[in-house]
């Protein structure tokens, strides 16, 4: 069964190994271990509900605390504290477009907030209700979670918005398909979500971020129907895929889906190289992407996520004798860790990974074993699940994304980095933190950097030390030459930033879009736009 107060099924849990905790534990000394509350004594701060009765609306206490909340850090705190704040009035499971519109047109009749809600998995706090007079009506779309057509002739999909990963891809593959969008919420993450979020797929060398996918839709608004035709491409004025693209509620609810499927390849593989510095990995990658050789992902980790990543794995005796390799090679102190995949027909795999391993090779890049890149393909799920240990052994972990050009990657992860770890030294609290390049471009990458802090002795104090690092990291991104977010969207966590890179002009066209597809803003209200700001 799905948690309540955190991520994924409750019966799975991925522990760090002891000799993994003593790594960390050298790097941050760990914090309190505070206590949980139950279930029931949230539900029973749940108040009555001000909506109207009716047959789609689930009022049931328990139903609108699993809807309160995201995966945010801060979202993570109010489940395990139990301070919520606010809970939706009410839960509305629609199995159809007919009923996601009847729901639209019951909020603008009664004068209530509507919530879109996939697999409930922002990070960002898309779903979160705010107070308000307003009742707040929770759309959960995880009813309409089939695949409802497939055209072969043209390999385009067509789900229902809430279809999460694993049945988008159980369902495409029944028929020989993929869609290839693996984010690391998969394992949760709805199709629609995608969409409305901008999400990117670990594999998206290969298959394209979502916009690269997204074929068309059906959009319920409260001024009718967007149909989104599925034309492969045209030149007639502005693109309405794009209005789409990163609404995040704001301008109505996806229902239905059409996404652009590829036919499981004939083979699949991931591997692991080891690059002497950071810089000849970023410039290894850069190569191979420049030159467009067909891998389906790259991830490069730089000196500190590789020594995280190998003393987290646990196998003291194996990580040692690879070390020792490793070093007799000359990748010594500062190596960083590259991990590719290559898929497609065994002909073409042949030659990328031939190609591939002549750059990396030529910048003094040493192969890791086999099992590394398996192990990895085996885990890439799992990570989410690790905050919940590592939150036993009074550690808090978090993550924050952006991308940038490659001129600008260097400096821009230093200054990230910098941020982050400068931001407790007031309460004389260290960090741990390290970083990732993924998602490569031609141009540039994103950057994703992970911290661990500990605990304060309070839930408030805990909540107060992460508002000063986000603080710090978002205010880096937004004078830094890149995005508030690459990969995670806007919400309300990142709204306040959001024109620091669209500038006037286009905060205005976006604030026009929302204002015609809902006149009276009764949708997600302070995500993507924050209504503080923009009313002083």
């Amino acid at each position: 069964m799905r948690r309540w107060n955190g991520w994924g099924d409750d019966s799975f849990s991925m522990e760090a190994p002891g000799s993994g905790l003593e790594f960390l534990r050298s790097k941050v000394t760990p914090g309190s271990v505070l206590a949980d509350v139950n279930l029931g004594s949230v539900c029973a701060q749940v108040p009555e509900s001000r909506l109207p009765t009716h047959l789609l609306i689930n009022t049931d206490a328990e139903t609108r605390v699993r809807h309160a909340r995201g995966q945010s850090l801060p979202d993570w705190l109010a489940m395990r504290s139990g301070d919520f704040g606010v809970f939706p009035d009410g839960v509305a499971f629609p199995e159809s477009t007919e009923q996601v519109q009847e729901l639209m047109k019951l909020a603008y009749e009664e004068d209530f907030t509507v919530i879109p809600y996939g697999g409930g998995t922002s990070v960002a706090g898309h779903i979160n209700p705010l107070a308000s007079d307003r009742a707040v009506l929770t759309i959960d779309m995880g009813h309409m979670n089939k695949l409802m057509a497939l055209n072969e002739e043209s390999q385009i999909a067509t789900f229902g918005a809430g279809t999460p990963g694993p049945q988008v891809e159980a369902q495409l593959r029944a028929k020989g398909y993929t869609l290839g969008h693996f984010p690391q919420s998969w394992e949760l993450a709805t199709v629609g979500g995608w969409v409305a979020s901008r999400s990117s797929g670990q594999q998206s060398l290969r298959y394209g971020r979502i916009e690269q996918m997204f074929a068309g839709c059906t959009m319920v608004s409260p001024q009718g129907n967007l149909e989104v035709p599925t034309i492969p491409a045209s030149s007639a004025g502005p693109d309405v895929r794009e209005i789409v693209l990163g609404s995040e509620g704001r301008m109505g609810i996806i229902s239905e889906v059409q996404m652009r499927v590829t036919p499981i390849a004939q083979k699949e593989q991931f591997f692991v190289v080891f690059l002497p510095s950071f810089e000849s990995a970023k410039k290894a990658v850069r190569e191979i992407v420049q030159n467009k050789i067909p891998l389906s992902m790259l991830r490069v980790s730089n000196a500190l996520e590789t020594e995280t990543q190998l003393r987290l794995a646990g196998h003291e005796k194996q990580i040692a004798i690879l070390e020792s390799y490793l070093s007799f090679r000359g990748v010594k102190e500062g190596k960083c860790m590259v991990t590719f995949g290559v898929t497609g027909n065994v002909g073409q795999n042949k030659l990328s990974l031939s190609q591939t391993r002549k750059i990396f090779k030529s910048f003094g890049g040493v192969n890791g074993p086999k099992m590394m890149g398996d192990k990895w393909a085996e885990n890439r799920f799992k990570f989410p699940y690790l905050r919940e240990n590592l939150w036993l052994e009074g550690y808090a972990v978090d993550t924050f994304e952006t991308a940038t050009d490659w001129d600008n990657v260097t400096e821009l992860m230093h200054a990230m980095e910098n941020a982050v770890r400068d931001s407790l030294k007031d309460e004389g609290a260290p960090l741990h933190v390290y970083t990732h390049l993924s998602h490569m471009y031609a141009q540039g990458c994103s950057i994703y950097t992970t911290y661990i802090f500990p605990n304060a002795d309070s839930y408030e104090a805990t909540l107060e030390r992460w508002k000063k690092i986000k603080a710090a990291a978002c205010e880096t991104l937004a004078t830094g030459r890149s995005t508030i977010s690459h990969q995670h969207g806007v919400g309300k966590d990142h709204a306040p930033y959001l024109a620091a890179e669209k500038g006037v002009l286009g905060m205005g066209a976006i604030k026009a879009l929302l204002s015609f597809f809902d006149p009276k803003q009764k949708l997600n209200p302070g995500t993507l736009i924050d209504e503080k700001i923009e009313s002083k």
